[in-house]
């Protein structure tokens, strides 16, 4: 348990080290893993009548099969605006419309692809540590200075970095775990 006068920095090192888990699971579900999934297209902008507005917020987006992605726009005339902000995305996918709704086919992913779809999630849960390392780092230089600048006792001091390191811990673990996960999402065929 943190001592009161130091549990703000705790608090606040929590927070931010949450923050970091929740952008690695947004980061990890736009990459590709073979499936289709809704997610795939969440960072796709449209521009809806002059502002960019996300895919899901002109159209409705679903997985009905697991190698498909189906987009069905609100408004008939955005198929073609729709259809170029997926290709143009970088996501790899060859969209196609029937007027009505648009077919965004998953390609098989080549063992090349899977590598480097890999080495991208490794990235991003690297990012995702560092954020965490971060938070941990600027807590325990809060509570070096309270120890030094406002009276509080060394031996509070010492428990509440202890605590940090084990939040530091778990949420580095939780990374890990995340990671795995989707690593072996992107390499199973």
């Amino acid at each position: 348990m943190v001592a009161p006068e130091l549990s703000d920095y705790y608090e606040t090192a929590k927070l931010e080290m949450e923050e970091a888990i929740e952008f690695l699971k947004r980061e990890f579900s736009h990459v590709r893993a073979g499936k289709a999934s809704p997610e795939l297209l969440a960072g796709v902008r449209i521009d809806y009548y002059g502002s960019l507005s996300p895919i899901n917020q002109v159209a409705n987006v679903t997985a009905p099969e697991p190698r498909m992605i189906v987009v069905q726009p609100w408004d008939k005339s955005m198929i073609g605006p729709i259809e170029r902000a997926i290709q143009s995305a970088g996501l790899g996918l060859n969209p196609s419309n029937d007027g009505t709704l648009i077919r965004v086919p998953l390609p098989l992913l080549t063992e090349d692809r899977r590598k480097e779809l890999v080495k991208v999630t490794k990235d991003i849960a690297e990012h995702a540590r560092v954020s965490i390392r971060n938070a941990r780092r600027e807590a325990n230089d809060h509570i070096k200075k309270a120890v030094k600048n406002d009276g509080v006792s060394e031996d509070l001091g010492y428990d509440a970095e202890q605590e940090v390191q084990k939040l530091t811990d778990n949420f580095i673990k939780e990374v890990e775990t995340l990671f795995e996960k989707k690593e072996k999402d992107i390499l199973t065929v």
